[in-house]
């Protein structure tokens, strides 16, 4: 078995709080729309939307802010008001200027580990807000790399485990999203590792490959350093 040397932080909901700042624009967007169509059924067909527009919008608050647009044009049989619209735009503009909270342990567990492993921060979504939320984090310096990707597959981590390190068997990458963050590095032959955040999106639900030996949860990010300090001892 490899040991550790290189090890993948998703950003979003694993360093820092994010996806809480969707869920309070999702019910203000409730709110503007609750005279055309109930909660519920907004937010599904909300989820239909993004899903639909990732391919061509990608991951982040312009591609949310789009669908949501969208998402009201077609609820509203293309009759929603003018000040919606403007609305929907400042929850946008709001989203991209909240302020970076990290997350407990977050600045911890990577200062421990930086002296012994590369660390490598690999996020996807809009490069502009990626960029600066990376930098209010404070944590910009400690990483040896930046991958800023339009999506994260087993391909994506392969190349970038490879381009940065000495592949994935010798690659860890922890998360909070169970599709792109755990699931996808396992496949490309890495390491993966779940750390539930309290809010999750539906479109990263995916079943925990349970019993694979490269899989394991983690309640917190400070129980990272003793779990790749076993894997390197086992």
């Amino acid at each position: 078995m490899s040991r550790i040397t290189t090890i993948g932080f998703d950003a979003d909901d694993t360093l820092w709080h994010n996806e809480r700042f969707f869920r309070m624009t999702q019910a203000h967007f409730a709110d503007l729309l609750a005279d055309y169509t109930d909660q519920a059924t907004l937010m599904a067909r909300l989820l239909e939307a993004e899903r639909r527009n990732i391919g061509q919008y990608g991951f982040g608050v312009k591609g949310f802010v789009l669908s949501m647009i969208e998402t009201a044009i077609e609820v509203t049989e293309e009759r929603v008001p003018a000040c919606v619209i403007s609305e929907l735009l400042a929850a946008g503009q709001e989203m991209l200027r909240h302020p970076i909270e990290l997350l407990p342990h977050a600045a911890d567990t990577i200062e421990a580990l930086a002296p012994a492993h590369r660390l490598l921060l690999i996020t996807k979504g809009d490069l502009l807000d990626q960029e600066r939320k990376l930098a209010q984090s404070g944590l910009g310096e400690m990483f040896d790399a930046v991958e800023i990707v339009s999506d994260k597959t087993a391909p994506v981590y392969a190349a970038i485990f490879a381009r940065h390190g000495e592949g994935p068997e010798a690659a860890l990458m922890v998360g909070n999203s169970m599709r792109s963050d755990v699931i996808a590095p396992i496949m490309a032959g890495s390491w993966g590792v779940y750390v539930p955040h309290e809010v999750e999106w539906d479109i990263e639900r995916a079943t925990p490959p349970e019993h694979h030996p490269r899989f394991r949860k983690i309640a917190h990010l400070g129980f990272l350093p003793d779990l790749i300090g076993w894997i390197d001892g086992s």
